[in-house]
Parts: structure tokens; C-alpha cells; sequence
């Protein structure tokens, strides 16, 4: 398997974009090159000249030097965290910046929940419009139960006295509520790593696929595309355009079957020694029973060509549905045993409480959430980060 930027010792083949945000290759690869000059430089003990790791000959070090720790030169780590360091250095910066646009995204939601704290005591009347902003925001009533009683708790226990207080104590709730989601992909331990995609129509299924094809691309993994979408018109052409701007292969058939497409290209990813699968399916609603049932079909089929694959089914919901996404979730993990979301579209919804209800109550892990239509706007999901941003 090709090895990946920020992954100098991969466990089960790892992926470094597993262990930082998105989007950062570029800070990931000037790593190596400079750090070879600053190791040896502050090693005061000449060594024989043979090691060729250090740049500068004036102070070459003897190979005990290099692989330690001891540098005192703060910025660079030992040679085995090297891609690291500077990965975790441009992290904060670039993780703030979509924070800023996760916020944006949720100002419709996050307003009328921040509005409840504007007041000057805590008392029922308080907590009254908590319960009916929570419920407007679709975080469902179970969800919104919970919230209160873990609420009150938290005030009593710390003796707020300011409203101000009670929201920063709401985000802590929430956040704890938000933690069984939050969960990385795990690309690697299997090759290819085949992952089946599945959603309703208009959901961002194609395009969240395009997305994550790209940075699974500059993090150094080949990917394959399976257009097993052979229903809607102008499906494989809009994945071939993703695979030709991100430069991969795709496998595709015209008015082939689904469960073919995705056997033929299960096995082709096998054949050419590519790292991830990803398989387009038709969008459709989980009431179309007939259509439920094509995609058990191709979940079958998909495990003929490799028998523990389908290893990842992500559901793409569109987090402008609300509730109804809930009930997306329900139907599809039923039928397909999902192991994780995308959740897209999140700009400018009022509804972002959804994900709430969906913790509460078919807790899927959440791998991915977008708010627009960038690359960089499909970003993984941090609990924390979005209960800061959903209360404003």
C-alpha cells in the first residue's frame, strides 16, 4: 500500500488524514527537509562521515544522536514524529478557520437558542423557551428531555447565577450528548477498504463522494469510483467528472446493473492494489421497498467479490431535513447496518438540532459534516466544536 504523508510508523496502514483535519497535506510534506539540518546541529560529539541524514557536514552526529529525543531545538521532534510536529502546529489555525464557517453555517440555529440567555435571572421561564427553541431546532423531544434534566443538574451543582452561565453549562451538556458520534473513518486495515454509499435523492451523495475522493487523493491513497448508480440520468457522468478532476479510475457500465458494477469494481480495486472502493448507489427513499431491497442486493453482491466488504455504509442525510433525517437513519440502518453519516448541506439550516435526536436515538457515528460546496467545507465531525457553534 502506498505509504501516507503523516503516517511514518501506520498502524494496520493508517492513513495520515485519519489523525489531523483535512485539507492539510500541504503542511505534512515540508516537514522532512527541514528538519534534518536542525537535529544534528546542537550535537556536539563528531561522528564518522558515512551517516548521510545530516545536510550540513560541519557537525554530522553519530546514528544514537539522530534517533533520540534530546534535541533542544524546540520545534522539531524525534525522526519518528517528524510529519507530526508541523501537522499539529497548522492544525489549530486551519481547524479555526472552518469553526468559523461551521458557526456561520448554524447562525440560524445557534440565534434562537443563544437568544433564551439574553435574560438577567434563571428561572422556569427561562428554561421554558430552552425547551421550545431546542424543539424548534428539531432536536427532538427525547433529546430535548434530556438536555433539561442534564441542564438543571449542571446548575445546581455549580450554583450559576447568570444566564451566561447556563449556556456555556447547555454546551457541555450538549457536547456529552454529541460524543458517541464522533468517531474517525478507518481507512487501511483492509485492502481496498470498500465503502458503499447510500442516501435519497438530493441529499449530496455524488458530490460528498467527489469530496472525500479528493483528500483521500492528496493524502496518498488510490482510490477507486464505482458508478452503481445506473438509475438517475447523468449519474455516471457526474462521478467520471469527479474522477477526472481527482484523478482516479472509475469503473462504470451503461444501464449495467448495480450489484455488477459493484462486484466488477470490488474486484478490479482488488486487481490493481488500490486502497479504497468507493461505490455510488442510486438515491431513493426508504419507503421504495423494491429499491431497499436493490441496495441489499448489492451489499451482497459486494461481499461475494470480498467477503468481509462492505467494510464502511455511510448514509449521506441532508441536515435541512430534520426529523425526517432521523427517520432516514432509522430506515436505512435497518435494512443496511450503517457504520457511519455524512451529513450535509448544514449552511444556513435552522434544524441543526437533528443530530441531537439522532444521538439520542440511533446514535450512528457522524464521520463527516459540510457546509457548502467547497472542498474544504467536508470536514470531520468534533462534538465539541459543533455544540460551541450550534449555541452561537
Amino acid at each position: 500500500m502506498p505509504a501516507a504523508s503523516a503516517a511514518p510508523t501506520p498502524a494496520a496502514g493508517a492513513f495520515g488524514w485519519l489523525r489531523k483535519p483535512f485539507g492539510r497535506k500541504s503542511a505534512a510534506p515540508p516537514a522532512p527537509e527541514p528538519t534534518p539540518p536542525e537535529v544534528p546541529a546542537p550535537a556536539p560529539a563528531p561522528a564518522a562521515a558515512p551517516i548521510p541524514l545530516p545536510a550540513p557536514a560541519p557537525a554530522p552526529a553519530q546514528a544514537p544522536v539522530s534517533t533520540p529525543a534530546p534535541a533542544p531545538t524546540s520545534a522539531p521532534a524525534p525522526s519518528a514524529a517528524e510529519p507530526a510536529a508541523p501537522a499539529q502546529a497548522a492544525a489549530p489555525a486551519a481547524r479555526t478557520g472552518w469553526l468559523d464557517r461551521l458557526k456561520a453555517g448554524l447562525r440560524k440555529t445557534g440565534s434562537s437558542i443563544a437568544s433564551v440567555f439574553t435574560g438577567t435571572q434563571i428561572d422556569d421561564a427561562l428554561y421554558d423557551e430552552l425547551e421550545e427553541a431546542l424543539l424548534l431546532a428539531d432536536t427532538g423531544v427525547q433529546a430535548t428531555q434530556r438536555l433539561l434534566a442534564d441542564l438543571r443538574r449542571r446548575v445546581k451543582e455549580s450554583k450559576a447565577t447568570e444566564p451566561a452561565a447556563v449556556k456555556a453549562l447547555l454546551a457541555d451538556a450538549l457536547t456529552e450528548l454529541l460524543c458517541p458520534l464522533q468517531k474517525p473513518l478507518v481507512i487501511g486495515e483492509h485492502q481496498p477498504t470498500v465503502i458503499m454509499v447510500v442516501g435519497v435523492n438530493g441529499a449530496g451523495k455524488t458530490t460528498s463522494i467527489g469530496k472525500l475522493t479528493w483528500h483521500l487523493a492528496h493524502e496518498g491513497a488510490h482510490v477507486l469510483l464505482a458508478a452503481a448508480d445506473t438509475f438517475r440520468a447523468a449519474a455516471r457522468e457526474q462521478l467520471g467528472v469527479w474522477a477526472d478532476r481527482n484523478m482516479v479510475e472509475i469503473v462504470s457500465q451503461e444501464g449495467g446493473d448495480p450489484a455488477a458494477v459493484s462486484f466488477d469494481a470490488v474486484q478490479a480495486g482488488k486487481a490493481r492494489g488500490k486502497d479504497v472502493v468507493l461505490v455510488d448507489t442510486a438515491g431513493r427513499l426508504p419507503t421504495q421497498l423494491h429499491l431497499m431491497e436493490e441496495l441489499k442486493k448489492i451489499r451482497r453482491v459486494i461481499s461475494k467479490a470480498e467477503p468481509s466488504a462492505p467494510h464502511e455504509v455511510l448514509l449521506v442525510i441532508d441536515g435541512n431535513t430534520g426529523q425526517n433525517a432521523l427517520a432516514q437513519v432509522r430506515a436505512f440502518d435497518d435494512a443496511l447496518q450503517l457504520t457511519g453519516l455524512i451529513v450535509t448541506k448544514l449552511d444556513g439550516t435552522a434544524k441543526g438540532g437533528v443530530l441531537a435526536a439522532i444521538a439520542q436515538e440511533r446514535p450512528v457515528p457522524v464521520y463527516f459534516i459540510g457546509v457548502g460546496e467547497k472542498l474544504e467545507d467536508l470536514e470531520t465531525f468534533d462534538a465539541r466544536e459543533f455544540a460551541q457553534a450550534l449555541l452561537g
